[in-house]
């Protein structure tokens, strides 16, 4: 089973704009040594929109030589257009990767029968195991419990859920009915805690790359049932969680990581950085953060 605690790693990038190779690997290291599960590149926080083709394929070249299989690595690639996604996973070099995250299809807003075809056709042709995304905050696509349960029934490849909708309900169900093997993981950092109570298996988390090593715990102290404690860091950190968020992803991150000496706070447009007040905000919680 994938379980744990993913990082949903930024793409670090210079103040001219380009990729940032010695903060990225920088980033690799602070993750790794602190306990952090596995990595995922590619993903909405990395800003992939932005990145063009050979970006990307660089981006992914960086990630897997520097880690060098100390953890899994895990690759975002998803889209709205069913036929580009699979001709993208037809000729992408997967030595190295784990899995994939695949996003629900967005804009054109696909129903139930859309959204199960899409991701049987990715099953189909990937070669590496599929982590379905849902987040119809960003995508207006959710991925209902009935289609993520027949999509993890019908095909061995889908083999866990990425589950940002926010929808407990939804959550509920789907640990409920999923078939045995089949990972729940939280898209949401601060439903993280309660989703693993209910016995969801982990989480691809952004608050983690500023605090590897307590989230991590947490998240490990959840799958041994130890609730009480996990439940005090939890509520340690879920002020900064909502700091993180509250001018935009990966803005708040990004300010993070550079209060913490990892990485200069560039992004693309249209992503800005937070405002100097949120920014103090979010400054004044690191240095201040103590670990319960």
């Amino acid at each position: 089973m994938i379980q744990g605690t993913g990082a949903a790693i930024v793409t670090p990038f210079s103040k001219s704009g380009e990729i940032d190779k010695k903060s990225l690997e920088k980033l690799i290291d602070h993750l790794i040594d602190n306990g952090t599960d596995f990595i995922v590149s590619l993903g909405t926080t990395s800003e992939a929109v932005t990145l063009n083709k050979v970006e990307k394929v660089l981006v992914m070249k960086l990630v897997k030589e520097y880690v060098a299989g100390r953890v899994p690595v895990v690759m975002g690639m998803g889209g709205n257009n069913t036929a580009a996604v699979c001709e993208e996973i037809s000729s992408t070099d997967f030595d190295g990767v784990e899995a994939i995250l695949s996003v629900a299809p967005y804009y054109n807003k696909p129903n139930q029968r859309g959204i199960y075809a899409h991701f049987a056709e990715i099953a189909k042709i990937s070669p590496v195991p599929i982590i379905l995304y849902n987040v119809p905050g960003r995508t207006a696509s959710n991925i209902s419990a009935e289609t993520c349960i027949k999509l993890a029934k019908d095909f061995e490849k889908v083999v866990a859920v990425k589950e940002a909708s926010g929808d407990m309900d939804q959550v509920m169900e789907i640990i409920k009915n999923r078939p045995d093997g089949f990972s729940v993981l939280s898209g949401d950092d601060a439903l993280t805690y309660p989703i693993m109570t209910l016995g969801g298996n982990g989480v691809i988390s952004v608050v983690a790359m500023a605090f590897p090593k307590e989230f991590s715990e947490m998240v490990n102290l959840c799958l041994k049932g130890d609730y009480e404690k996990a439940k005090q860091i939890h509520y340690s950190l879920t002020e900064i969680i909502s700091l993180l968020f509250a001018d935009g992803n990966p803005a708040g991150i990004k300010a993070s990581l550079q209060i913490m000496g990892l990485l200069e706070n560039n992004m693309r447009l249209p992503m800005v950085p937070v405002l100097e007040d949120h920014y103090a905000a979010i400054k004044k919680f690191i240095e201040n953060y103590k670990q319960p």
